[in-house]
């Protein structure tokens, strides 16, 4: 019998979690350690934070699904990985501390012969004065999050309707963000929002990144090909901003935020300071805060871990200029090197490079988009990480592992407004692959595939996804027919 944990209950840890269950079997335990007991179809927070769902309609408990799929489930923040073991046990180990209310505070020690790091993202709210939910901004990277911002644009609305003018402010607050697809989606129903409203005409709408330049997303920006003619993602994006009367002010760096202000640094090294009245910026992200030990105690975690908590798998961290990185130094197993056991998978694996063009103000900062690694990604490294632990139970551990590579793995962002079947318009977009391979396509990315569209029809596709992972995040009937 083998023992697998999975750490997260995310996209990428829920996922790997059901597809483990159904092929192994009861002959083997699978254990899902996550801090929430809730899961989240993040994507569909969008919709929440601007008041078009409610929360009831983006989560559900995690306890029913799991005793239903015979998977344990450990309401718990894992603290500590030993791939060797304890001098009790050989057997890996994950220390935990319990967030169940009923058993907050509490620690254990979970036993493992395979593991799956799914812990998604530290939401760094702290690494800008004044950002999130406990500052001056709103967010939406977790349900509650999204409801508050809500909340919060509901009076934004209500002035605008008593007459008052207001300024509303999108995007990311700090230099080296990720997700700018999400920020760029709910502008784009902000703006939807106001105009279904009425007011739009007494509303300042600011999109606000640390893109170098409009549609770079984190992927250095993407190059379409429509009917014969080839345009970028930059022109595609200024179009729709401008088209929509939605400001934007790219290559940015947030400093810190007052109240109603942000100061902001951008990649001329210039300082500026903006007033807002409504502003959802979101906080970059790193890795859990996760140590690691041996046998005896030591610390080992930089053997594990790179400095930003995400954990290292089987790529190229060798330091080199931005123009000598290539599609193969992306993992293609998501193994942890030196451990054929240990896996890491979605946004809790640590990139090997900027997709983008890293940049920095000529006073030294730093303002990059990191690399974007949720979604439909996620999922299926996620699934292929599961089916490389079942293959290894079943055929030996000396069978080679799955493959699911970035540089071969397409994408899509959806910027839907409207939840409705006969309203609704959408910006959407798809890329293959996420990670650019000049070896292979001129554009780095197969133009056939890679495509910018408006209308309804991005608009169903959206409201269809929503409705189709959380159905297969259920674990109903023929769940596993859904494609990640």
């Amino acid at each position: 019998m083998s023992d697998v944990v999975v750490l997260g209950a995310g996209i990428a840890g829920h996922t790997a979690a059901l597809h483990l269950s159904r092929k192994l079997g009861q002959e083997h335990t699978v254990t899902v350690v996550s801090p929430n007991s809730y899961w989240n179809w993040i994507p569909s927070n969008i919709w929440v934070g601007v008041g078009k769902m409610k929360r009831k309609q983006v989560v559900f408990p995690l306890g029913p699904i799991y005793r239903k799929k015979g998977i344990s489930f450990e309401q718990a923040e894992a603290v500590a990985i030993r791939p060797y073991g304890d001098a009790e046990d050989p057997r890996g180990a994950v220390d935990i501390v319990r967030t169940d209310p009923a058993q907050a505070g509490e620690t254990d020690r979970i036993r493992f012969d395979y593991l799956i790091n799914a812990t998604g993202p530290k939401l760094k709210f702290s690494a800008t004065e004044g950002l999130g939910p406990d500052g001056f901004t709103v967010s939406v990277c977790t349900a509650d999050h999204a409801v508050e911002a809500a909340a919060q644009f509901r009076e934004v609305i209500a002035k605008l309707k008593r007459g008052q003018r207001q300024t509303i402010v999108v995007g990311v607050g700090h230099g080296t963000c990720t997700c700018e697809g999400a920020a760029f989606e709910y502008v784009f129903n902000v703006d939807t929002e106001l105009r279904d409203a009425g007011v739009r005409d007494l509303a300042r709408v600011i999109y606000l990144t640390n893109e170098a330049e409009l549609g770079d997303f984190g992927v250095g920006g993407m190059v379409f090909d429509e009917h014969g003619y080839q345009t970028t993602s930059k022109i595609w994006t200024e179009s729709l901003f401008r088209e929509r009367g939605v400001e934007a002010i790219a290559g940015a760096h947030v400093e810190r935020i007052e109240p109603n202000i942000v100061h902001f640094e951008t990649l001329d090294g210039e300082h500026h300071s903006l007033e807002f009245d409504y502003a959802m910026l979101l906080p970059p992200f790193g890795g859990v805060d996760l140590a690691a030990y041996d046998r005896d105690g030591n610390d080992i975690t930089s053997e594990l871990f790179a400095p930003n908590g995400f954990m290292k798998v089987d790529a190229d961290y060798t330091a080199k200029p931005y123009e000598q990185w290539r599609a193969e130094d992306w993992p293609k197993t998501y193994e942890c090197p030196g451990f054929d056991n240990i896996f890491a998978v979605g946004i809790a694996f640590a990139p090997p490079h900027q997709i983008s063009r890293p940049r920095k103000s000529p006073n030294g900062t730093l303002i990059a988009p990191a690399p974007p690694r949720t979604g439909m990604p996620s999922g299926v490294m996620a699934k292929t990480a599961a089916l490389t632990i079942v293959d290894r139970i079943q055929k030996g551990k000396a069978t080679p592992a799955r493959d699911a590579s970035m540089t071969e793995m397409g994408a899509a962002c959806v910027a839907s407004a409207g939840t409705g079947l006969r309203s609704g318009s959408a910006a959407a977009m798809t890329m293959m692959p996420v990670v650019p391979d000049y070896s292979k396509y001129p554009t780095g990315r197969d133009t056939k595939d890679t495509r910018g569209e408006l209308g309804l029809h991005g608009h169903w596709v959206k409201l269809m996804l929503h409705y189709l992972f959380i159905y297969k995040a259920k674990g109903l009937p023929g769940w596993f027919l859904i494609p990640e």
